[in-house]
């Protein structure tokens, strides 16, 4: 269903379900269509590390910015900071 084809496409999905290496885009869309669950359930433990990188990141940024950016642009940088540490 993902269309690996040969020897190594059970190894393949095996590797992404243990979290050994981290799937490319295509594939992790196509364990969405197969399991009817959003990326970010099925690769939990990915997604939160990515979300506690980009709060990192906006906090960060959040500080280097607040004296030139708008008011928008800083409210969803402090959203982005608040859904993380909460």
């Amino acid at each position: 269903m993902l269309g690996v084809n040969g020897k190594s496409k059970g190894c393949k999905v095996s590797r992404d379900e243990a979290q050994i290496r981290e799937p490319e885009l295509k594939d992790v869309l196509a364990y969405e269509v197969i399991y009817g669950k959003p990326a970010r359930e099925l690769f939990a433990g990915v997604y939160e590390r990515v979300e506690q990188e980009v709060a990192r990141r906006a906090k960060i940024l959040t500080y280097r910015k607040t004296q030139n950016s708008s008011r928008k642009r800083q409210e969803a940088l402090a959203k982005l900071v608040s859904n993380v540490s909460a």
